[in-house]
């Protein structure tokens, strides 16, 4: 496992449709771009689309939606030329899931603080320059966050991805900015003061916040739960409308509480019964 994620992590870093890279399968490369470009909710996007997102040939997008239709990780719609995530994906999403047992562990502390606060509670991981929704959890209340899981945020202007970088040790966070800073180009060094201000909230409080960044109107708070890599460590946010969640209460109220269920969970984890195949058991870097 070590060394998988180990190629996985210096894939990620650069762009595998082009070049060469010792050991990387471009073909497999590009059809794994190709299923990231669907977004949550059942979208359904057509060849030309497909080629804008991931940068590919029209040629090459025709090639790879077509093989991908019949092993059935997308569905084809002829009437109107569009694609969808198919049944293949869901398969695979459940066997990750079903792997780590982390959202099991973690659904029931996330609907307490849910139902405590009356925000929405959220657990994630990085894809490249993405926070993944995993799962949420909601409670009826004036401060719910409409996203679902398998949402996507970036990981620069969210409290969630601020927090992943955050609980990184510092070789995995100097990489992960690098390839942040491609990303962004230009628009690196107005991003950058607002990380390094969100990386000292977490060092003086043991969370990071995102006041109407991401999205306007919307505030949240968030912490990691480390599993011992870059590529296996989640982060959990708590969220809601901005007019609800000022400064003063994200500090003195949500970011303490989503700050002890990263601990809780990253505890959940460590007391669990070693998965099968397991090495070791997992390393927390919750905020001590």
């Amino acid at each position: 496992m070590p060394r998988i994620a180990r190629a996985v992590r210096s894939a990620r870093g650069q762009a595998p449709t082009s070049g060469r890279h010792e050991g990387l399968v471009i073909a497999l490369a590009r059809g794994l771009d190709l299923l990231r470009a669907f977004g949550p909710g059942g979208e359904r996007l057509g060849n030309a689309e497909l080629a804008r997102r991931t940068g590919l040939p029209r040629a090459t997008v025709s090639r790879l939606t077509d093989t991908l239709v019949r092993l059935g990780y997308l569905r084809h719609d002829p009437g109107a030329e569009k694609y969808a995530l198919g049944p293949g994906v869901l398969m695979l999403g459940y066997g990750y899931l079903a792997t780590t047992g982390v959202v099991e562990l973690a659904r029931p502390l996330m609907q307490a603080l849910a139902e405590e606060t009356g925000c929405g509670v959220a657990l994630g991981i990085a894809d490249r320059h993405q926070m993944v929704y995993l799962e949420v959890c909601q409670a009826d209340g004036p401060l719910l966050m409409r996203l679902e899981r398998g949402a996507r945020l970036p990981i620069a202007r969210s409290a969630m991805g601020r927090a992943w970088l955050a609980g990184l040790v510092d070789v995995d966070r100097r990489r992960a900015l690098r390839r942040l800073e491609a990303h962004y180009g230009a628009e690196w060094t107005g991003i950058e003061p607002r990380l390094r201000a969100a990386f000292d909230d977490y060092r003086e409080h043991g969370w990071c916040a995102s006041e109407g960044e991401w999205e306007a109107g919307i505030s949240a708070v968030a912490a990691p739960v480390g599993l011992g890599t870059a590529t296996e460590s989640m982060a959990v946010n708590c969220g809601g409308a901005s007019r609800s969640m000022p400064r003063r209460a994200l500090e003195r109220s949500y970011g303490p509480r989503v700050r002890e269920l990263a601990t809780a969970i990253a505890a959940a984890i460590e007391a669990a019964p070693a998965r099968e195949g397991a090495k070791k058991k997992p390393e927390s870097t919750a905020h001590r």
